[in-house]
Order: structure tokens, then sequence, then C-alpha cells
């Protein structure tokens, strides 16, 4: 009998105790979201994203000379009667003289700006009005292509210098001493076959 009881009590806390194991997981289950947030993660309602471009000063610089130009010269700078074109290398300018203050404008752009504040090269442009003593009597418009800025900066002072004698044919004269009356015919040599430049060969080797 005393067998049998003790038996019975073995069995019964194994029982417990495997009730006690079988009630763990159930405790400890993670949580798993319902299929309705799942959904909603997945499918994100997209945001607007508003861009404003904003101009650059200078590009606001160059309309208001663009409006101030044509303000100044209606018809275009074919349509103007004191007009001259000025040709350096493979550079031409055309040139409009009116009475002003003495601005420079270059393609649509203020001179010491567009020839990057080269003082040779401004030189250039003032030399016609500066030897007649009219840098403060005229505002000179310019369309200038080809080249470079040394040769467009010289193309616009015989431009210049060619305009001043539709002003007065007494400006011949004194411009023509000064030479700014005569177009520069120099261009660059064109390269030879068997040369690396116009007259520059490879170099010789004797063995």
């Amino acid at each position: 009998m005393a067998l049998s009881i003790s038996s019975l009590t073995s069995s019964l806390s194994s029982l417990s105790f495997s009730s006690q194991i079988s009630q763990k997981p159930n405790n400890c289950l993670p949580f798993q979201p319902s299929k309705s947030t799942s959904i909603s993660t997945v499918f994100k309602t997209p945001k607007l994203v508003v861009s404003a471009t904003v101009a650059s000063p200078v590009e606001l610089e160059t309309t208001n000379l663009k409006k101030y130009v044509k303000s100044r010269l209606p018809g275009g700078f074919a349509a103007q009667t004191v007009i001259g074109t000025g040709r350096r290398k493979c550079a031409i300018a055309r040139v409009v003289l009116q009475e002003g203050t003495g601005k420079v404008i270059i393609n649509y752009r203020d001179a010491k700006e567009y020839l990057q504040g080269n003082p040779l090269w401004l030189q250039y442009v003032k030399v016609p009005l500066v030897t007649l003593g009219y840098e403060t009597n005229y505002d000179v418009f310019v369309k200038a292509h080809g080249g470079g800025l040394s040769g467009q900066a010289q193309a616009i002072s015989l431009g210049i210098a060619r305009a001043l004698l539709k002003v007065s044919e007494d400006h011949r004269v004194p411009l023509r001493k000064e030479g700014l009356l005569t177009r520069d015919s120099r261009v660059v040599e064109r390269k030879k076959v068997g040369l690396k430049k116009a007259r520059k060969a490879p170099q010789f080797s004797k063995r």
C-alpha cells in the first residue's frame, strides 16, 4: 500500500510540473501585428515636395540690362545711325554710340564684368573715346562674337573709332594719328604638313 501511495504522489508531482511547462509558452508568445497594420505600413501615402527655382543675381542683372538696351535701341542694332563694325583676328564687333554718361555694355553685360576686369582689354575699349575726350559723353552698346576676349576688345576699339567718324568727320585726324582707324590684319599662320605648328619642326635626331 505504501508503494502505491508513493507512486501516486510522484505521478501527481510530474503532472503538475508538466502543466507548468505547458503554460509558459502561452504566456511568452510574441505579439503579431494584424493584417491591417502591416498593409498600412507597406502602402505609405506619398509626400508632396514643392521646389521653387530662384534666379541668381547675375541672371537678374542680365535680364535688366537686356530691357535697358532694348529701350535705348528701338529697332535693334541695325536700325541705328551711329554704328561701326570692327574686326580683329576672328572677332567681329558691332558698336552703337548714343549720348549718355559713359556706360559700356557688351553682349548685355557690363564691360568690366565681360572683360573679366582685365585693365589692358578695358583700355583698348576706352582709347578712342579718351583720345577725343568723350569718355563721359557717350554710351557704348556692343554685340561681339568670335575669337577671344583680347580680339573682341581690339575689334570693339576699331568699331568705336569708326562710329565716331559718323558723329563728325573732324575726328578722323586725331584718330588716324593714334592708329585707331587701321584694321590690324595679322592672324594666326596656318599649320603646315609635317610640322608641329606653323613653323615649329619636330626634333631632329642625327643617330
